[in-house]
């Protein structure tokens, strides 16, 4: 009968499908680039290397890029800047310079197997990289003179690093409301949040944040989709702003003018 042999051909299609899924998850959300330990950064800002091992086999690599302003005078404070799912630092350096061209130093860690990081790459080890990384500004600066900023997959790591760790802001570029529930977009039909070892669930950590919270997410985001973020709004407190970027999409937030505008508001720049 067709419709039996059908049926058998969806039942192994569907199973094929889910074990291609789980197997290969790491494949589909992450995209590293990683570096060896001498490769050396050429960057067009002034910046400084740190190496910071973490246990046997595991070492993260942070680097600060530094204000772009006379280097006698101190920053105005440090932004601590979770990169997104590709490459490692070098590709995300340029969005630095919006924050050190205003007097900020930008401290910025590659996850494991992301650059010269080694490690594991799992979400507790992507957790602990982030409370390092505080460690180490936090030695520096008071709680009041630092910006906690993720973006795209970063989100996650800093919305769960701003309910342990005290901020003047967070800051969330084009956020999701988890990775469980990006996925569940492209594979309705299965049990996602059994199949995926990264959960990120952002709108739990973000209901346990006490500092002020900047949003940014622009409509034609084609990554994260709008509706996806817009999760978030409900779960947000009365103070924190949720700013919606008309035609913005997943990597262009920075080229628009409100983007600009609610960045420099949180921190208090003026020209």
């Amino acid at each position: 009968m067709k419709w039996l042999s059908r049926l058998q051909i969806a039942v192994v299609l569907y199973a094929v499908i889910g074990i291609a899924v789980f197997y290969l998850q790491d494949y589909f959300l992450f995209h590293p680039e990683p570096l060896t330990k001498s490769s050396p950064y050429k960057f067009e800002q002034p910046f400084k290397e740190m190496n910071i091992p973490i246990k046997e086999g595991v070492n993260m690599n942070v680097v600060c890029f530094l204000p772009a302003s006379d280097s006698s005078k101190p920053a105005s404070g440090a932004v601590l800047y979770f990169h997104g799912n590709k490459k490692n630092i070098s590709h995300y350096a340029k969005y630095a310079g919006y924050f050190t061209s205003r007097g900020f130093e930008v401290w910025m860690p590659d996850y494991p197997g992301f650059g010269k990081s080694t490690g594991e790459l799992t979400e507790e080890q992507l957790h602990q990289f982030a409370r390092q990384t505080y460690k180490l500004v936090r030695a520096r600066y008071a709680a009041d003179s630092i910006f906690i900023y993720g973006k795209s997959l970063g989100t996650g790591i800093a919305t769960r690093l701003a309910t342990e760790s005290a901020t003047q802001t967070l800051i969330l570029e084009t956020p999701y409301y988890s990775i469980t529930s990006l996925f569940s977009r492209y594979l309705p039909i299965y049990p996602v949040s059994r199949m995926i070892k990264m959960k990120f669930p952002t709108y739990q950590y973000i209901q346990q944040v006490k500092a002020p919270i900047l949003i940014l997410q622009g409509t034609d985001d084609g990554v994260v989709p709008y509706s996806n973020a817009s999760r978030l709004k409900p779960l947000l407190k009365a103070a924190d702003k949720f700013e919606t970027i008309e035609e913005g999409s997943h990597n262009d937030l920075t080229t628009f003018p409100a983007y600009q505008a609610a960045i420099d508001s949180v921190l208090k720049y003026k020209n």
